[in-house]
């Protein structure tokens, strides 16, 4: 039990950041805010149990750490295809520049250095947040998993109120057609490049989400027929 209640942990800190943004758009509450009472204490608190359970769950803690390595290097490659739609015209503009503002409430004023710093490191804890995600949900035996993830993600987004607050349209075809090209490709890369890495980092890993679960129905399995034994 102790185990399963760990990673569900893990995955609701991970879950955070990638989900601020959307939450922002669809007026919850401003993003400035949202980074500081939920996204930044949830970075802390994942870095601190990432150690804490080098000694009790050393598995648990390899895989926040080498999952998170694995989604920061390839958001490189999903940026790679961003970028060359960018130039296309095909995409409505800089992300991360606009998540800086947000997070730093300038929107005022307009992006400034630290701005976009801020956006760019936003940008990869997302990818980091959704390497940690995979890889203790899937595990790392299949790399076509990480293509599957890459492409649910990029629909995701698409659908997202980030989109819908641009102004673009369904699936940003109001804005080009090779928007929702762009978007799925890159997120296609950013899967396919998770899948590879993570495999290469972690090895051969089974599904610790999947694993967790099957000790708690074990562990719930073993009291029920214990007590059983006890009430003859």
């Amino acid at each position: 039990m102790k185990r399963i209640f760990s990673v569900i942990v893990v995955l609701l800190l991970a879950a955070v950041g990638p989900n601020i943004f959307p939450a922002a758009q669809a007026g919850y509450s401003s993003m400035h805010i949202l980074a500081v009472r939920l996204l930044l204490p949830s970075v802390i608190a994942l870095a601190v149990l990432a150690l804490v359970l080098r000694k009790g769950q050393p598995g648990l803690s390899r895989t926040i750490l080498l999952g998170a390595a694995s989604g920061v290097l390839a958001t490189v490659a999903l940026e790679i295809v961003r970028l060359i739609g960018f130039h296309f015209d095909y995409m409505p503009g800089n992300l991360p520049r606009l998540m800086g503002v947000l997070l730093l409430d300038r929107f005022a004023q307009g992006p400034s250095l630290v701005s976009d710093l801020t956006g760019w490191a936003y940008h990869f804890w997302n990818g980091a947040s959704f390497g940690i995600i995979y890889a203790i949900i899937f595990g790392t035996r299949r790399r076509w998993a990480g293509t599957l993830y890459g492409t649910a993600l990029g629909i995701g987004f698409m659908v997202s109120p980030v989109v819908t607050s641009l102004g673009v349209g369904f699936f940003g075809l109001q804005f080009s057609y090779g928007f929702p090209v762009t978007v799925l490709l890159a997120h296609l890369a950013f899967g396919w490049s998770l899948g590879l890495l993570a495999q290469n980092f972690l090895g051969l890993q089974a599904s610790l989400a999947l694993d967790g679960l099957r000790r708690a129905h074990s562990f719930s399995r073993s009291q029920t027929a214990g007590q059983a034994g006890i009430a003859h």
